[in-house]
């Protein structure tokens, strides 16, 4: 088999054998798991395994649907992270009352996930769909932003108003709101990066765009801090402000962007310190968490003692005391893990964050299209930059915040935005590798008979 044929078969053909390993290496976690509490394999092994590769299986053929020339990597190495998270949970349950069963909830949303995953690569055939539509979609993440501010509601969790309640559904809209603003930003910084790079007035030394230029981007962007800093939630303000201006510099390719973003989130950061409570806390903790090792260094400190005591390759699974660590299914679930599986599982898992980031960059760099190649790029940023924000946190190289491990951490509205994500980052790949192949086929036919084929 040769031409556009083989090269369908062959990506789809590796994504599916690169699954089947992620798959057998979750299912090898849930096997020791089981063994660290009885002598004797899972009863339960072949229906885990069962739903387990059953999961993989509709992703896998809802690519090879719908997205058939996508990348051959981005969900293989999803399903090794989802996969290590779903052990890692079932790790906690253990150490936990029973009654929690966190395992089985993050199983639900790591289905209801897979099924969002299907939905946005059903829904989204084109991109550049979504880049006619910025304003709508600018209204929609400022509105998704606002709801836990809504009495009825919202609610505050965890000294944060982040969540909504639906009966008894509770989600957290900011979620959705982060994906929704990366592809306004991406849509104005298209059209406006000449303006934005080349500047129309002088300011000392530095040419600076007109403001009626930067406005309706910076404006929105402000607007999202303001709403995430009221509503406590400093781990996504971080988050927001630093993929924003990452998309600045990659839209105009101005150094002098970041410098003014940088001096800009020093001033905030002052500001914030001085003027919030929970701010200042976490700071102090920051700089020196044993100043109150039974109280509000509490868990930090566990933190560090976890990952110190799994050395360089753990304790084993099931063999630590992860029920030590406060909120470790979520905020602290990375020292969780390391205790147990120790530097060089730890190292591992961070290597498939640094691969799966890299795919989405290079999704980024091979599409021609200006919107395609912004969108993809903000998009691998907030993967990257999510999981900066938590493992400097939990290792004490920044402050504490409250995001979660992407595809690792218990919780839903992250899990499922995490997919969407990634489902349109390989919308985005099919649609590049789709247009090459009708480019190289164009030229084929336009080619005089006889000609020599370039290589």
């Amino acid at each position: 088999m040769t031409g556009p044929r083989a090269f369908l078969a062959d990506r789809r053909a590796r994504e599916l054998g690169l699954g089947l390993l992620a798959v057998l290496v979750a299912t090898g976690g849930y096997v020791l798991l089981a063994l660290s509490e009885a002598p004797t394999v899972p009863p339960g092994l072949w229906a885990f395994l069962g739903v387990v590769v059953g999961l993989f299986g509709v992703a896998h053929l809802a690519v090879r649907r719908l997205a058939p020339l996508a990348d051959a990597t981005l969900l293989p190495i999803v399903a090794l992270l989802a996969g290590l998270g779903f052990v890692t949970i079932a790790r906690l349950d253990l150490a936990v009352p029973p009654a929690r069963r966190l395992a089985l909830t993050q199983a639900v949303w790591v289905g209801v996930g897979i099924l969002a995953f299907v939905a946005t690569l059903t829904a989204v055939r084109r991109v550049r769909t979504l880049e006619r539509y910025r304003y709508t979609i600018l209204c929609a993440g400022v509105a998704a932003l606002l709801l836990p501010l809504v009495p009825s509601l919202g609610y505050e969790a965890n000294g944060a108003r982040l969540w909504i309640r639906i009966g008894t559904l509770n989600f957290q809209p900011g979620e959705a709101a982060k994906v929704l603003l990366v592809v306004f930003f991406a849509a104005y910084l298209v059209d406006n990066r000449e303006i934005l790079a080349a500047g129309a007035r002088r300011l000392g030394p530095v040419s600076v765009p007109n403001v009626r230029h930067v406005g309706p981007v910076v404006v929105p962007w402000m607007l999202s801090i303001l709403i995430m800093v009221s509503q406590k939630d400093l781990g996504s303000s971080l988050l927001f402000f630093a993929v924003f201006l990452a998309m600045l510099y990659m839209a105009t390719g101005r150094v002098a962007y970041l410098v003014v973003g940088f001096v800009l989130f020093g001033a905030a950061a002052l500001f914030a310190y001085r003027t919030f409570g929970h701010v200042t806390d976490r700071v102090q903790i920051w700089l020196d968490p044993w100043a109150d090792p039974q109280g509000k260094g509490y868990q930090l400190i566990q933190s560090l003692f976890a990952l110190g005591e799994g050395g360089l390759t753990g304790t084993g699974l099931g063999l630590g005391r992860p029920d030590l660590i406060p909120n470790a299914a979520t905020d602290f679930v990375l020292p969780a893990l390391g205790e147990e599986l120790g530097f060089a599982g730890t190292l591992a898992m961070l290597c498939g964050y640094l691969l799966l980031v890299a795919r989405g960059f290079r999704v980024a760099v091979e599409t021609p299209r200006p919107f395609s190649q912004l969108f993809a790029a903000g998009l691998a940023t907030i993967l990257g930059i999510q999981t900066f924000v938590i493992v400097g946190g939990v290792t004490r190289v920044i402050p504490l915040t409250g995001v979660t491990l992407p595809f690792v951490s218990y919780g839903g509205s992250s899990l499922v935005a995490n997919f969407v994500i990634v489902a349109l980052l390989l919308r985005i790949s099919d649609e590049t590798a789709r247009a090459a192949l009708d480019d190289a086929a164009r030229r084929a036919r336009l080619m005089p008979a006889g000609a020599p084929v370039a290589p």
